[in-house]
């Protein structure tokens, strides 16, 4: 596969760019019941991340191309099939190549997304 299927690309559950720590990468979101969410990336062009810290841990794993982890001073190349643990409070970015494709869960809330308009029609005229 060269890509996520039609069904994790859905619209519904894209990424903002203001959401992105990453310029030219497309994401798609996931909730957990938990509170956790998970996110599908692919890099349209070759980028290098901003540093940033999470307040829970990031759990990742390339499925396509190559990810280079910037951590604590060091360059982890990590290539299809290889996964990392990044610990909540660690600073940390990445370089990436065009046409990776990442999945990526974390044990927080990573994107926020914008409230839920009940449509007119489930609005109770009573209340």
């Amino acid at each position: 596969m060269r890509d996520f299927p039609a069904f994790m690309k859905n619209p519904l559950n894209i990424i903002p760019a203001s959401s992105q720590n990453t310029a030219g990468i497309e994401g798609y979101v996931y909730d957990g019941a938990d509170g956790s969410q998970m996110a599908f990336w692919t890099c349209c062009e070759s980028a290098k991340s901003q540093e940033h810290v999470h307040e829970y841990d990031e759990y990742m794993v390339v499925v396509e191309g190559c990810y280079t982890l910037l951590i604590q001073g060091q360059r982890i190349d990590l290539k299809a099939g290889q996964e990392y643990l990044i610990s909540k409070g660690i600073p940390h970015g990445g370089e990436v190549v065009a046409g990776t494709r990442t999945i990526h869960a974390f044990g927080g809330v990573r994107v926020v997304r914008p409230p839920k308009e009940i449509p007119v029609s489930d609005v109770d005229p009573r209340d």
